[in-house]
């Protein structure tokens, strides 16, 4: 059985690393056109195949209500970042694409997120690296 005082103190002690990391990386978007919301959108879909994602695969990946991300896919929608179509396979479903500026300001972005990301996280060696993240997965494991 898990010793639940050790399992609080790693809750807090991986809570408060990935706040403060969260916090210290704003400035990575402060000099952009695009928004930390926005780049985590066009993450999801510039990773997926023909740069077109779900709408419900975007939402299950943000920290945000799905009414939220709507609301936030159709502003960029209007900014030119993203197009909206029906999904053919499911017609209550919406795809969501990358425009050629969405990708080109969400490429210049990752450039610059990047090195910051892996600046930060040059703390750990690579075995720690990995076993963070392998661990990160187990947790989010359903």
């Amino acid at each position: 059985m898990t010793d639940r005082k050790l399992a609080l103190e790693a809750w807090e002690s991986l809570f408060r690393a990935q706040h403060q990391l969260f916090t210290e990386m704003l400035s990575d978007f402060e000099h952009s056109n695009i928004t930390q919301a926005e780049y985590d959108v066009l993450l999801t879909v510039t990773r997926s195949p023909d740069m077109t994602a779900r709408l419900r695969d975007i939402t299950s990946n943000m920290l945000i209500s799905q009414p939220s991300v709507s609301r936030l896919v159709d502003r960029m929608v209007t900014r030119g970042l993203v197009a909206k179509c029906a999904d053919p396979d499911d017609g209550r479903g919406a795809l969501i694409r990358a425009t050629d500026e969405g990708a080109k300001a969400f490429r210049a972005l990752a450039t610059v997120h990047g090195r910051s990301i892996a600046d930060r996280m040059s703390r750990l060696d690579d075995d720690e690296l990995r076993a963070l993240r392998d661990l990160a997965e187990k947790l989010r494991a359903r």
